[in-house]
């Protein structure tokens, strides 16, 4: 059986954890054999290539080259910083095979590896085609708008497993299980990120901006593929509520806890009760089973 060593990150571990229990719940309803790498560290996403930019390349380098020690041939981050870090600097080594001997001394681990970064999108529509799913619960009232953020499917020559401007892979996989999704134009429109710590006013006006197309486009549900688009758009809504005097109230899931919950792992591995805004009444405990 193929292995997929699996990379947390610090948010998975902390602000995320469901993120983290629902797409290891999700792997285990499928059969997909993930494994947590031994001994990793921050990858240094966001801040430490600013402060050096050898350091920006040889932190996420050296988790690479553990999971290769442990013998893995594919690594699947799911947090999207962590993920753009790892491909950011494959893609730096690959333009700059000059600065290869000089990372090998810092990391201390040679750089021959080949060892492939995946998202959790590409890895489960490339392990869930032609597999015939069995849905255990109706999630056909959903109407929900796949929010893929600014950084996931970008820049397009270093992440390729999906179309940079109209990426579809969330859509794809949450169609498979009957739900259904919503074509909107903010779909990789930024949120503001961590900039809520300089400039809080902006991060509410591009949430605001976020919620209010996915409402205009029909949808009575977001998914995300980020802890810091997830935070923003779902706990910020009472912010932005009170800032701009409006009514949001739009449930904001990883994708991986409406896979799961469409595919029957039960709800105390999804994580959903620690949402701001409360989706357990829009799909919780009282959504229909199908058993077909």
């Amino acid at each position: 059986m193929k292995r997929y060593a699996y990379y947390p990150g610090c948010s998975l571990e902390t602000m995320a954890c469901e993120y983290d229990a629902s797409f290891r719940n999700l792997c285990g309803q499928l059969g997909i054999a993930v494994e947590e790498m031994r001994d990793w560290f921050c990858c240094g996403a966001g801040m430490l290539g600013n402060l050096s930019p050898l350091l920006g390349l040889a932190t996420p380098l050296k988790n690479l080259a553990l999971a290769h020690e442990s013998g893995f041939g594919q690594v699947v981050a799911p947090c999207s910083a962590c993920y753009s870090q790892f491909k950011r600097a494959g893609h730096e080594l690959q333009e700059h095979p000059e600065l290869r001997a000089q990372l090998e001394e810092v990391i201390e681990y040679p750089l021959d590896h080949g060892v492939e970064v995946l998202h959790p999108l590409e890895m489960l529509e490339r392990e869930m085609e032609g597999r015939a799913l069995k849905v255990e619960t109706d999630l056909g009232h959903l109407r929900v708008a796949c929010y893929y953020g600014c950084l996931l499917t970008r820049p397009p020559q270093v992440v390729t497993f999906d179309d940079c401007e109209d990426p579809r892979s969330m859509d794809r996989l949450l169609e498979r299980v009957g739900i259904t999704t919503v074509d909107w134009p903010r779909k990789t429109f930024c949120c503001g990120a961590f900039y809520a710590m300089v400039n809080p006013s902006k991060v509410l006006e591009l949430t605001r901006d976020i919620l209010t197309d996915a409402a205009a486009a029909g949808a009575n549900a977001l998914a995300v593929a980020c802890p810091v688009c997830h935070l923003n758009l779902d706990a910020r809504q009472p912010e932005v509520n009170q800032a701009y005097g409006t009514d949001f109230s739009l449930p904001v899931f990883y994708f991986t806890q409406l896979l799961g919950h469409a595919l029957g792992v039960p709800g105390e591995g999804l994580g959903l009760w620690r949402h701001v805004v409360d989706p357990q009444p829009l799909v919780g405990a009282c959504a229909a089973h199908v058993r077909a």
